[in-house]
């Protein structure tokens, strides 16, 4: 039961707003066909999407609309660079 477990996708969406927010904060988040769906959106969205499961389970158990924790800070942040990098890529000619 547990293997099975592993195999469903899970997804965890985040929004950062530097004027609004104090810190990153989960606005969605779910597993299987929810998870799915997500993925879906950002990709329509052109919004980079990172595989990185061990987060992903991390930022499953917050909340939605509530901000990460500090001690995950230096993570989130990585995940900002990777898609900040990705945007300049896609703007770049």
């Amino acid at each position: 039961m547990a293997s099975n477990q592993k195999n469903i996708k899970r997804a965890v969406a985040l929004r950062y707003d530097t004027l609004k927010d104090d810190a990153p904060k989960v606005t969605a988040k779910g597993k299987g066909r929810v998870a799915e769906s997500i993925i879906e959106l950002a990709k329509e969205h052109g919004i980079p999407i990172k595989d990185d499961p061990d987060l992903v389970e991390v930022l499953s158990a917050i909340d939605i609309d509530q901000e990460i924790p500090s001690e995950l800070y230096v993570a989130v942040a990585e995940l900002l660079a990777f898609v900040y990098s990705a945007n300049s890529e896609k703007s770049s000619p």
